[in-house]
């Protein structure tokens, strides 16, 4: 069973800002990067079929699938860890978060749907959704 893990998406204030930074730092498709300090302890099941869970605005509202773990010292020669995410980035149901610092580990039964496997959901456009989550309503 795959294991998840959820992070806080600094400085995005929606999905479309998240998909900006993306196409940034891994154009025309390219898998992209995200540099943790530490190296997840459960990677095996990470690896399995685990997505790294976006946190916008308090709120959980996309996902992608992880696909590599690589641990690397930087310049400064501090041990770090990309976590190697699919470009694809899909939203979710929004799920309430409360602050955190680092990354955490989110286990399959609390992982929000796909909005694609909602009735509807995929169908709003993203400034509604934003606007709804904003207010607490969906």
């Amino acid at each position: 069973m795959p294991l998840h893990l959820v992070k806080l998406c600094v400085g995005a204030d929606s999905i479309e800002d998240l998909e900006r930074w993306r196409d940034t730092v891994a154009p025309n498709g390219q898998l992209m990067a995200h540099t943790t300090r530490m190296t997840p302890k459960r990677a095996r099941e990470l690896l399995d079929g685990g997505s790294l869970y976006w946190v916008i605005k308090r709120v959980i509202q996309a996902r992608q699938r992880i696909v590599e773990l690589e641990d690397f010292v930087d310049e400064g020669g501090i041990k770090r860890c990309h976590i190697w995410l699919d470009p694809e980035i899909m939203p979710t149901a929004p799920a309430p978060k409360r602050p955190f610092q680092g990354w955490r580990y989110l286990k399959p039964e609390h992982a929000p749907a796909d909005l694609s496997r909602q009735t509807g959901g995929e169908e709003l456009p993203s400034e509604l959704r934003r606007k709804l989550i904003d207010l607490g309503a969906w």
